[in-house]
């Protein structure tokens, strides 16, 4: 397919959603990198007449865009802008080098402060950026502020400051707060604003299992919530490969469905019965976080109660441990898998938004709709529906097999 045509079919089926974009040539290298309120809206002008001499030759190169959904616009230009010191796109230039921009700035302090700043010293402090709006900078450093509290005092005063009393600072002057505690709210800073939340998102996970295995669940609960607050920042994925704005649109979701687990149950004449289920984040798998269960309280044939018994394992370990819970749970199945599912949620007390697959004509159900949803085979929700759908048939049946050869061979 040509390029041109190929690009122009992304560009169409950008999510609108905050986030960034990366522009590629044909060798796959980054030229251009840019942020957006609506990553649709934005990519749309690129499509149009009239283009600036620059943006024209910029889209004559392109042959492939990559995106990244972030919570707000904020959080995309601190990406935006630790994207464009990684890879130096030749379009950005002219941003990388003025010095007239705001920057952030983390000053050398046995307790450093955060700042906003537009002249880049000499002394030994770490500046990031330069970032295109102030008035977004603030707005996202106000939202890192509320999980990763920091000062912001230009000299360390004597007694706590009202950033202390809102729960912005944590008053380090006053020693509310140890030197290695603090450290790690500024490393977690020093992440997001480098474009490493991803290695960050790590880091708070095996944080949060471990506070959990410790049974200190308000600790791992409150990791638990960094996380969520991160979640979206890392995501990457190709325009075919997605449809998380096209999936909370259909089905009503609050917020995009960055962690999606999808079940589906595997079993023939009722032996060796089994279940699996598979993590997708950001529309991406996530194998670090696939699960299987082999069946132990359902004899013979039934779906339904499979499901059930999957599901109640999966959801009650996580309340117990104060795990992460998903966004949307995917259900291979048709109404009856997915009210099944939902029976155990209700008894777990747990509200998590469910919707199932029916095999055959790939009708979609929800627990807000009595009839089915009917979906055209080309809808980016769909196609992500179907990706989730069929990882987990595939881990499903992958476990049944190791049962049923362990069965004959027994080993």
């Amino acid at each position: 397919m040509d390029n041109q045509k190929t690009l122009k079919e992304n560009i169409l089926s950008a999510p609108d959603s905050p986030g960034v974009y990366l522009i590629k040539d044909k060798a796959g290298k980054v030229i251009y990198i840019g942020k957006a309120k609506s990553l649709k809206k934005r990519l749309s002008t690129y499509s149009g007449p009239g283009l600036e001499a620059k943006t024209a030759a910029m889209v004559s190169n392109a042959v492939d865009i990559e995106l990244r959904l972030t919570q707000t616009e904020g959080l995309a230009l601190l990406l935006e802008a630790a994207l464009i010191h990684k890879y130096e796109p030749r379009y950005n230039v002219a941003l990388r080098d003025d010095k007239s921009f705001p920057y952030v700035k983390i000053t050398d302090e046995e307790f450093p402060a955060v700042c906003v700043t537009r002249k880049v010293g000499t002394d030994s402090g770490r500046y990031f950026g330069p970032y295109t709006n102030a008035k977004l900078l603030r707005q996202a450093l106000k939202v890192i502020r509320k999980y990763f509290p920091y000062r912001s005092c230009k000299k360390m005063p004597k007694v706590p400051c009202i950033y202390y009393r809102i729960g912005l600072s944590p008053a380090p002057c006053a020693g509310k707060i140890n030197k290695a505690e603090y450290d790690r709210n500024i490393k977690s800073i020093s992440l997001i604003l480098e474009g490493k939340s991803d290695a960050l998102i790590k880091k708070l996970t095996k944080e949060m299992r471990m506070k959990a295995r410790q049974r200190k669940f308000e600790e791992a609960a409150a990791l638990r919530d960094k996380i969520l607050s991160l979640s979206s920042l890392g995501s990457e994925y190709h325009l075919p490969q997605t449809g998380l704005s096209d999936l909370k649109d259909l089905i009503g979701l609050k917020t995009l469905p960055m962690r999606i687990e999808g079940f589906d149950v595997s079993d023939i004449y009722g032996k060796e019965a089994c279940a699996s289920m598979v993590s997708f984040r950001g529309g991406s798998p996530d194998k670090d976080n696939y699960r299987r269960f082999r069946i132990k309280a359902v004899e013979g044939i039934d779906d339904y109660a499979m499901i059930r018994e999957a599901v109640a394992r999966r959801y009650s370990r996580l309340i117990k441990e104060g795990l992460l819970l998903p966004d949307l749970i995917l259900i291979d199945g048709g109404r009856g898998h997915l009210e099944s599912a939902q029976r155990e949620l209700v008894k777990l007390g747990l509200k998590i938004p469910l919707v199932s697959i029916a095999k055959e004509e790939e009708n979609i159900y929800t627990t807000a709709r009595l009839k089915p949803l009917k979906l055209s085979h080309d809808t980016p929700a769909l196609n992500l529906i179907r990706r989730v759908r069929n990882e987990a048939h595939r881990f499903a049946l992958s476990y049944h097999h190791v049962l049923r050869r362990k069965r004959i061979l027994g080993r």
